[in-house]
């Protein structure tokens, strides 16, 4: 009987009886249970973490903030010239497109414009680093006014959007025409560097 061992597997012995080959299980090393319960451990799936969207309470939420913060606007000197032309619908769009951003339903992109349409308003509208600052300021109020989540992760990935987008629009809107692809995805918005909702 000769003794071929298995480059491949050097623990794994092929037994040749007369040409035919046969394993020998036995020189096998298998895996302890310790072992085997580890791998199980590391194969389960992490607990899921809620969307923005999700941990802000969903689409009423955002709905309720927009609509708290548009009535600030229109009752604030400095911004009410800018936005009392707005539709009856503005505000709802606002909030759609927010939630959006933040993981809740493709309303906005589906039914009522898209990240193009949504910048191309912004054209020509001549807005300055007080309206910005206004603006960021009074949604800010509205929503510790309507107990939007106030942890320390879901308020910096929060605020972090909202200074991009307003930096954004106050560029856009000094701007004559838009370069940008008329098929530009939405913005998509995360927790950011925490990485996951505060857990006491």
């Amino acid at each position: 009987m000769e003794v071929v061992e298995h480059r491949k597997a050097p623990t794994l012995k092929v037994l040749n009886y007369g040409g035919h080959y046969v394993v020998n299980l036995n020189s096998i090393a298998l895996p302890s249970r310790n072992t085997l319960t580890t791998l199980a451990m590391t194969n389960q799936q992490e607990p899921t973490i809620p969307t923005l969207y999700e941990w802000a309470g969903g689409m009423p939420v955002f709905e309720l903030l927009t609509d708290v913060f548009y009535k600030k606007v229109l009752a604030d000197p400095l911004l009410e010239p800018v936005f009392k032309h707005m539709s009856t619908q503005h505000q709802l769009h606002v909030a759609h497109f927010i939630a959006e951003v933040f993981g809740g339903p493709a309303m906005y992109s589906t039914e009522e414009g898209n990240h193009f349409k949504m910048i191309q308003k912004h054209l020509s509208k001549h807005l300055t680093e007080a309206h910005r600052k206004r603006w960021v300021q009074l949604l800010l109020e509205s929503s510790d006014e309507i107990n939007l989540p106030d942890d320390p992760e879901f308020r910096s990935a929060f605020v972090a959007y909202i200074e991009w987008g307003t930096r954004i629009a106050v560029i856009n809107s000094n701007a004559t025409d838009l370069t940008m692809n008329p098929e530009e995805p939405m913005p998509k918005w995360g927790w950011g560097v925490p990485g996951k909702p505060y857990q006491p």
